[in-house]
């Protein structure tokens, strides 16, 4: 990850999922970051609950952030 990186959403795998697919439509390609899959990996025990965190470029935070938005209140 770059220190230009920006976090727009941190939640529930299904929803992460959502506003990757849609931020992916307008040409925005998210960072994801999945503890438990990197503990898992790591050989140690792994987070169960699914929570993944999505981030983007400095440069398409406000354009992220709206649409992570929009799908989070749907």
């Amino acid at each position: 990850m770059n220190t230009n990186d920006v976090k727009i959403y941190s939640g529930n795998r299904f929803t992460a999922q959502l506003i990757e697919e849609k931020l992916n439509e307008v040409g925005i390609v998210p960072i994801i970051k999945d503890e438990s899959k990197s503990a898992r990996l790591a050989g140690f025990a792994a987070n169960m609950d699914g929570a993944l965190e999505l981030y983007v470029r400095e440069d398409e935070k406000e354009q992220a952030m709206r649409i992570a938005k929009a799908v989070s209140a749907e």
